[in-house]
C-alpha cells in the first residue's frame, strides 16, 4: 500500500476521498467504491499502487485513437476496480472481479516501454480498467516517461475531480474519454455516476492534449438520433475535429437481455454525428 493523495481527515479516523466526484467518505478498515482506496489508521491509503493485471503492446488505433501517430504501437497496462458500475461494463474482469496482477514499480514500466521502442512504441497507454484510480502510480509513471521523451496516454471514464485532473494533464499527451450517454439519468441509472463532472473532464482536457471521444451505443439505453445530436452539438462547441468513435455495444457482465447493436442504428448514429463533427467513426463493427 502507498498513501494516497487528494483526501481529508473529517474527524478522529473517518476519511473522505477527494479523487473522484463520489467523495468517499470512510471509517477504519472500509474500502471506496472503486476498490482500491481504503481507510487505515485514519489515513487513506491506495491498494492499487504498482499493481498490473493486463499488459500489452497495441496498436495505437485499438484504444481507440485515431488522430494520434496513427500506425504506431503504445505500451498497453490496466490495475483493477473502476469508480463507475456500469451494468454492461466491456472489462468487468478486472474493473469489478479480482484478477491477478503482478508489482511492477514506474521506473520499471518505463524502461520496458523504452525496451519496445524498437518494435513501434510511442510510450505508456492506461487504459483496459479506470486509470485515474490509478493516480498516485500513473502520475509518478509519467513522470518518469516524460524526461526519456515517451508519449503518456489515458483511455478514461473522465470522473474524476478538477485538481488531481490538472495536477495530472500536463504530463498526458493524449486521451480517450468515454461519454457513456448524455442524459443524468442514464449515468445515475446505469453507470452510477453524473454527466456533469464527465463533460467537465472533457472541457477541460481539450485545452490540454490531444483528445478523441468514445460511446458505446446500447439499443433502448441511449441510441436515440435525439441523445446522439445533443452529445455531438455539445463536442462540436467544444471542436469540431474531435474525432468521436461511436461503438457497437455486445451482452455482457450484467446487461444480457439486449442484443448487440444494430448495424443500422450505429450508421444512423454516424450520419447524425457529421452533421457536427469532422471525424466519426464506427467500432466493434
Amino acid at each position: 500500500m502507498q498513501e494516497a493523495l487528494y483526501w481529508e481527515s473529517i474527524d478522529q479516523n473517518q476519511t473522505v476521498c477527494k479523487l473522484c466526484p463520489h467523495n468517499c467518505k470512510l471509517t477504519e478498515g472500509n474500502i471506496g467504491i472503486c476498490r482500491t482506496r481504503r481507510n487505515v489508521e485514519g489515513k487513506l491509503y491506495s491498494l492499487n499502487y504498482g499493481q498490473i493485471s493486463s499488459i500489452a503492446l497495441d496498436p495505437i488505433e485499438k484504444k481507440p485513437l485515431y488522430h494520434f501517430y496513427p500506425g504506431s504501437y503504445i505500451l498497453s497496462v490496466g490495475t483493477f476496480g473502476c469508480n463507475l458500475k456500469c451494468s454492461f461494463c466491456q472489462n468487468w474482469a478486472i474493473a469489478h472481479a479480482e484478477p491477478s496482477t503482478m508489482k511492477v514499480s514506474p521506473k520499471e514500466l518505463v524502461q520496458k516501454a523504452l525496451e519496445l521502442k524498437q518494435q513501434g512504441n510511442i510510450g505508456i497507454a492506461f487504459t483496459y480498467n479506470e486509470p485515474s484510480i490509478w493516480f498516485e502510480y500513473i502520475f509518478d509513471t509519467v513522470k518518469e516517461s516524460e524526461k526519456v521523451g515517451l508519449k503518456n496516454v489515458l483511455v478514461t471514464n473522465g470522473y474524476i475531480s478538477e485538481e488531481p485532473l490538472r495536477d495530472l494533464l500536463p504530463y498526458i499527451h493524449a486521451m480517450n474519454i468515454d461519454v457513456k450517454g448524455f442524459t443524468e439519468n442514464y449515468y445515475k441509472q446505469v453507470c452510477k455516476g453524473t454527466l456533469e463532472h464527465v463533460k467537465r473532464t472533457v472541457e477541460i482536457a481539450v485545452n490540454y492534449c490531444h483528445l478523441e471521444i468514445t460511446t458505446l451505443i446500447i439499443p433502448g439505453l441511449n441510441d436515440s438520433v435525439g441523445e446522439i445530436e445533443e452529445l455531438v452539438s455539445w463536442l462540436a462547441s467544444l471542436d469540431k475535429e474531435i474525432p468521436l468513435h461511436l461503438s457497437r455495444y455486445f451482452p455482457n457482465y450484467k446487461v444480457r437481455d439486449i442484443p448487440p447493436t444494430p448495424i443500422e442504428t450505429l450508421q444512423k448514429a454516424k450520419l447524425k454525428a457529421q452533421e457536427y463533427l469532422t471525424n466519426v467513426y464506427l467500432g466493434n463493427v
